[in-house]
């Protein structure tokens, strides 16, 4: 009976630990998304407020003075290099993390269940090193980075517990 509750709570932590992070990610994204609508609305609020906000630079273009005494840039013809767009370059970040997920969780469930915790720290650091590179360059990578570790190790130290406490003991 105490390898069915092993394998049942390693299959919890491992596999529904997944949906879990995925809510956290969703949740962190909106509620940067909002911070970032209210920013932006702060900004508008105050441009809208200042008065020097009305007043033009000229910038390197030939201008011209038209009736109103205004000065207006001369409009420019689009050159060859910008006629042609190119697709952005796109690269996914931290590739391969819902795999290291669920083998993050099984490794934590596991430790806690055998009771070995200092095995947490093994995989928390064969996970960041793996990763450095990608982290140290990126600033959204190494957010994610953090979400979904803190989430995933959470989730599959709470279905340890919880397992260990009411039906391992």
């Amino acid at each position: 009976m105490t390898a069915l509750w092993i394998a049942a709570a390693l299959l919890v932590a491992g596999f529904a630990g997944w949906p879990v992070t995925a809510l956290v990610f969703r949740l962190a994204r909106t509620i940067d998304d909002k911070a970032d609508a209210a920013k932006a609305a702060e900004e508008a609020r105050r441009a809208a407020e200042d008065p020097s906000a009305d007043v033009t630079v000229d910038g390197p273009h030939a201008e011209t003075q038209n009736v109103d005494g205004e000065l207006t840039a001369a409009a420019e013809a689009p050159s060859s290099a910008d006629s042609i767009s190119l697709p952005a370059p796109t690269q996914r970040i931290l590739r391969g993390g819902a795999i290291i997920g669920v083998l993050e969780r099984l490794g934590v469930c596991l430790a806690i269940l055998t009771g070995q915790p200092v095995a947490i720290a093994y995989i928390v650091a064969i996970k960041g090193l793996g990763r450095f590179a990608e982290l140290k360059e990126t600033p959204v990578a190494a957010e994610r980075f953090i979400i979904g570790t803190l989430t995933s190790m959470l989730w599959a130290a709470g279905t340890a517990a919880v397992v260990k406490v009411l039906f391992l003991s």
